[in-house]
């Protein structure tokens, strides 16, 4: 893989890029004090503003590794962060990232997700160079896999019990992937519009 970083991506209606100490309240008030929103994630709905900066700060300070990619998902319309979407886990062995994202809910059923996770997926088969993309979500989150499937993911399968809530309970978790010949096969090769 060729490490680039969180570099800024940009699509019809959004914008990708890395979040500033200017996203921590919208942030905040778009979706991560939102318990709707973390229902099936690993953290919990942020109770004050101080949790979103300390998550927010330690993003900024990342940025300066190149294998680091957390995007903040701008509607151009709204002109500030909406959601975001990141790599997650990543093994370079194999060539292989994990995608993961959240969206406020106001934005939900709108396809920004799978418009910013197609954008993203571009990015890292065409520019980093990784053969497979894969994600997961909770079983009881089928929502989650529906932009799975849009993006052209297919399902691997069902782990039990293979991850805690925030709660902390077990839960089981569907996973979906897509390989390089797969994608390549679906998707005439173009450059991404991106910049450092």
């Amino acid at each position: 893989m060729e490490h680039k970083g969180t570099v800024t991506i940009e699509t019809p209606r959004l914008l990708l890029r890395r979040f500033t100490e200017e996203d921590i309240r919208p942030m905040h008030r778009n979706w991560a004090n939102d318990p709707a929103v973390t229902e099936y994630l690993t953290w919990q709905a942020h109770k004050t503003v101080f949790s979103t900066k300390a998550v927010v700060t330690d993003w900024i300070t990342n940025y300066a590794r190149p294998d680091f990619y957390q995007w903040a998902i701008e509607l151009k319309l709204v002109a500030e962060p909406v959601g975001t979407i990141s790599v997650v886990r990543r093994r370079d062995d194999i060539l292989s990232a994990e995608l993961g994202w959240c969206l406020g809910k106001l934005w939900w059923g709108k396809g920004i997700m799978p418009e910013a996770a197609n954008a993203v997926m571009k990015f890292l088969f065409e520019e980093i160079g990784v053969h497979r993309i894969t994600a997961c979500h909770d079983v009881n989150n089928p929502k989650s896999g529906r932009v799975m499937q849009k993006i052209g993911m297919s399902k691997d399968g069902i782990l039990r019990a293979n991850a805690r809530n925030h709660q902390g309970t077990y839960v089981d978790m569907v996973f979906y992937s897509i390989v390089a010949e797969d994608y390549f096969a679906a998707h005439p090769t173009e450059s991404v519009a991106s910049s450092d």
